[in-house]
């Protein structure tokens, strides 16, 4: 019977990885699309979230299955409470990607990112897909100092934030209502992204040092 259990909590860590990837996939994909007014990589990007949402409809499953039938005490259930969190935020980190792949198809054939804010935008595509491919490195290897460079990001993702949110309350901005849209939302899309990333690295850090408060996130 353990036989079994310890076989369906590895499909559970390799289900979870899987995502990441796949959301590592479509943050870079969705800033490539609006960046560069690619229309079919935008597309690509809406289409491939239904993949996430049943991955996420996967784990959820397989957890509630072995709650109910192995009844997991200590750290295997504090690991499987964790999973269906984690795979949450996963779920939510891949609705922000197809969003902003959806600002890009939306703008088509012209650029949702104005000459005055790409600086910013880049920046939190970097930051973003950083923190992507941050957050399935430690799902594989639970390095805390991987955890302490999500935060990081996040850091620099909230900064960029303030700066886009600023930047629109300027006294010589002159965008119009739409431009004005499209910045915020992006920016908010890009900041919420982080905030997820950083969700998932405080969870598994609770797992590795029981600080329930994440503290340990911030080496």
């Amino acid at each position: 019977m353990r036989t079994i259990f310890t076989a369906e909590m590895s499909e559970l860590r390799d289900d979870l990885i899987a995502m990441s990837h796949l959301v590592h996939t479509a943050i870079a994909n969705a800033s490539e699309a609006l960046l560069t007014e690619n229309i079919e990589l935008a597309q690509s990007v809406i289409a491939a979230d239904a993949k996430l949402d049943d991955l996420e409809e996967t784990v959820d499953e397989r957890c509630v299955l072995l709650i109910a039938q192995q009844q997991p005490v200590g750290l295997d259930l504090r690991t499987i409470i964790a999973s269906l969190r984690i795979s949450a935020s996963l779920e939510r980190m891949g609705d922000l990607a197809q969003h902003i792949a959806e600002s890009a198809r939306r703008a088509y054939p012209e650029s949702a990112v104005p000459a005055t804010h790409r600086e910013i935008v880049e920046g939190m595509a970097a930051a973003s897909k950083q923190a992507a491919a941050e957050v399935a490195e430690l799902l594989e290897t639970r390095d805390l100092n991987t955890a302490a460079r999500i935060v990081s990001d996040d850091d620099t993702l909230d900064d960029l934030h303030t700066r886009a949110y600023a930047s629109l309350l300027a006294d010589d901005y002159d965008g119009d209502a739409q431009t004005t849209l499209d910045i915020a939302l992006m920016a908010r899309y890009y900041e919420r992204f982080g905030d997820h990333a950083v969700g998932v690295s405080r969870r598994i850090v609770y797992l590795v040092t029981g600080d329930h408060g994440g503290e340990g996130a911030k080496i």
